[in-house]
C-alpha cells in the first residue's frame, strides 16, 4: 500500500519531471536546440543542474520526453480497457497506432524539430522500449498469473516492432542514421506500425488459445 508520504513524493518527483521536458521543449523551439544548456532547462524549471540530471540523461531525452509523455502508460491502459473478449493482438495494434498518431497538442514545429537532428530522431526512436513493461504487466493480466515470462517476450517483440516502424518512417531508403539536416517522414505511420506488428499476431493469438486452456476458444 502506497503510504501518504510516499505518495506525496511520486507526485513531486512527477511534477519535476513535467517541468523539466516541457521547459526543454520550449527552450528548444525558442532557441534552437545548439544554445539550450542544462543549466537552462533546470532553471526554468526551479531545479538545480543535479537535479536535472536525476531524471534525464540528455538534452535530447529532455527534449523527446515532451513529446511522448506518458505514452507508454496510455498504450498499456489502452489495451487494458478492451473487453476481456476482444483479441489481444488487435488491441495492441490500436492502441499502438492512437497513441503514436495523436499529434498530443503539440504543433507541426515539434515535428519539424525532431525531424531535423540525429540526436533528436536517436532519442525519439529510444522511446520506443518504454513501453515494454507496462505492456508486459496488461499482456500478464490477460494471460493469467503463468504468462509472466511470456508477456515479457511478447512485449519485447511488440516494442522492437515499433521501432523498426519509427525507422522506417524516419530513415528513408539509402538515409544515414546521423545524417544531419531535414528528414521528412516517408509513408504512412498507422499503415508502417500495424505492418511491422502484423507478424507477431499468431504468436499472440498461441498465447491466448495456450492461456484459455483445452476446449475453450481464444478471443
Amino acid at each position: 500500500m502506497t503510504s501518504p508520504r510516499s505518495g506525496l513524493r511520486e507526485r513531486k518527483k512527477q511534477a519535476t519531471r513535467t517541468a523539466l521536458r516541457e521547459a526543454a521543449l520550449r527552450l528548444a523551439l525558442e532557441r534552437g536546440p545548439d544554445n539550450v544548456r542544462v543549466e537552462d532547462i533546470a532553471g526554468a524549471a526551479g531545479v538545480s543542474p543535479r537535479t536535472y540530471n536525476n531524471y534525464f540523461s540528455s538534452r535530447a531525452q529532455a527534449i523527446v520526453a515532451a513529446v511522448t509523455a506518458e505514452r507508454e502508460a496510455r498504450v498499456a491502459a489502452a489495451v487494458a480497457a478492451r473487453p476481456a473478449g476482444t483479441p489481444l493482438a488487435g488491441a495492441i495494434a490500436d492502441a499502438i497506432v492512437t497513441q503514436y498518431t495523436d499529434p498530443g497538442g503539440h504543433d507541426p514545429a515539434v515535428l519539424l524539430l525532431i525531424t531535423s537532428r540525429p540526436d533528436l530522431r536517436g532519442a525519439f526512436l529510444g522511446t520506443a522500449a518504454s513501453i515494454e513493461h507496462p505492456l508486459a504487466a496488461v499482456i500478464a493480466a490477460r494471460l493469467g498469473t503463468t504468462g509472466q515470462d511470456l508477456a515479457q517476450v511478447l512485449a519485447a517483440c511488440v516494442a522492437a516492432a515499433v521501432r523498426i516502424a519509427l525507422e522506417r518512417w524516419l530513415r528513408p531508403a539509402g538515409l544515414s542514421p546521423a545524417a544531419s539536416g531535414l528528414v521528412v517522414p516517408s509513408g504512412s505511420l498507422p499503415d508502417l506500425l500495424r505492418t511491422a506488428l502484423a507478424p507477431l499476431t499468431p504468436a499472440i493469438q498461441a498465447a491466448e488459445k495456450a492461456a484459455a486452456g483445452p476446449g475453450r476458444p481464444a478471443p
